[in-house]
């Protein structure tokens, strides 16, 4: 009897409660965190930042507010971020970073009478630990349940690569701390690679170069300014430039040069020639039968790092293969961890699993 009323209360909570509750997912990233909501779609896109008073430990601002701030506070005041390389480095401020988007979504919304399930994308090359501290963190934000799935696989379905055919389709996803490049086969990663260079490196490559070449010294908003403006990974047809100002080394006096695009290519090109060098060690690696499919299919790229300019071309010069840019880079994880949530029975087998072969959660 008590079998047959625990039955009929959890079908008739999940009948009643289940439309006052929607799935969210996170592109938890180093960069930027995004959060969809089932049925709503993209609901934020906000700087993984957040500013703390030091002083008292009281967190004055996340997101947008606390990046306005970075590099512009006095002494007691840190605009920092949480997470470094994709992971979480900060364990606590996490936690109210995540409690913060959450309540933002839920604020005003009926359907949040339940707490959220959520569905977090990761990089692939986490540890265990790093994987637990991901579901606590979220956990004691306020969701009921939480999930991971490896970043790459959720770039890749936000694609609307194929990933649950017995065909390889293989990803590199760039992101602002860590680039994911993976083949994936039957709904799952068959081999990947997970680099710490990302946009955030290609932002210091600016800095350096600027330090050494001009001897002027630029923030990193101002390096990311640049390497959005007139970025390149190969040669364009038309010369871009632009003014940047900092600091000079030598008077110490404020000083404005002009940069072109040949410059930061040259910039950037230490990191690009990492991330281009594993993605061809990764396809070295690959089963064969694989790499027919990838021949085939091409090569997918994804992540804001997949927007500088005429890395599509050069990854297909220097790999011999087609090259495309997946539908809206910025958001393909997040989009990715949508899909997922819409149907989940279908596509449960993508999460990452423990050792009991169970999702993570």
């Amino acid at each position: 009897m008590p079998t047959f009323f625990s039955d009929f209360w959890k079908h008739l909570s999940e009948r009643f409660f289940g439309n006052l509750t929607q799935d969210l997912g996170i592109d938890l990233g180093t960069a930027n965190t995004l959060v969809y909501v089932r049925g709503r779609g993209i609901v934020i896109n906000e700087p993984s930042v957040v500013a703390v008073n030091q002083r008292t430990g009281q967190i004055l601002a996340i997101g947008r507010e606390a990046k306005k701030m970075v590099g512009k506070t006095p002494g007691h005041i840190v605009a920092t971020r949480p997470l470094v390389d994709g992971v979480v480095s900060d364990f606590d401020i996490t936690q109210q970073m995540l409690r913060y988007f959450i309540g933002k979504v839920s604020e005003g919304n009926l359907k949040f009478l339940r707490r959220p399930r959520v569905l977090i994308g990761i990089p692939s090359g986490v540890t265990e630990v790093e994987k637990r501290a991901v579901i606590e963190a979220a956990m004691n934000a306020g969701a009921r349940q939480a999930f991971l799935i490896d970043e790459p696989m959720a770039a890749a379905i936000g694609g609307r690569l194929p990933v649950i055919d017995a065909a390889g389709n293989m990803i590199v996803d760039i992101g602002g701390g860590t680039t994911e490049v993976a083949v994936i086969s039957l709904g799952g990663v068959v081999i990947s690679r997970s680099l710490r260079i990302a946009g955030d490196e290609m932002n210091e490559d600016i800095i350096r170069f600027c330090r050494d070449e001009f001897n002027l010294l630029v923030g990193e908003r101002t390096a990311e300014d640049v390497k959005i403006a007139i970025g390149s990974a190969y040669p364009l047809k038309e010369r871009l430039q632009c003014s940047i100002r900092g600091r000079d080394l030598v008077s110490g006096l404020p000083k404005e040069v002009v940069i072109t695009d040949e410059h930061v290519r040259e910039a950037l090109s230490r990191s690009i020639r990492v991330i281009v060098n594993n993605i061809k060690t990764l396809i070295e690696e690959t089963p064969p039968e694989l790499i027919s499919d990838i021949m085939q299919r091409g090569i997918s790229i994804s992540g804001g790092g997949s927007l500088i300019r005429g890395l599509d071309r050069l990854l297909a010069t220097q790999t011999g293969m087609p090259v495309k840019r997946v539908d809206d880079p910025l958001t393909a994880v997040v989009r990715g961890t949508g899909i997922v949530l819409d149907d989940m029975d279908t596509l449960r087998e993508v999460l990452i699993e423990d050792e009991q072969n169970r999702p993570l959660s």
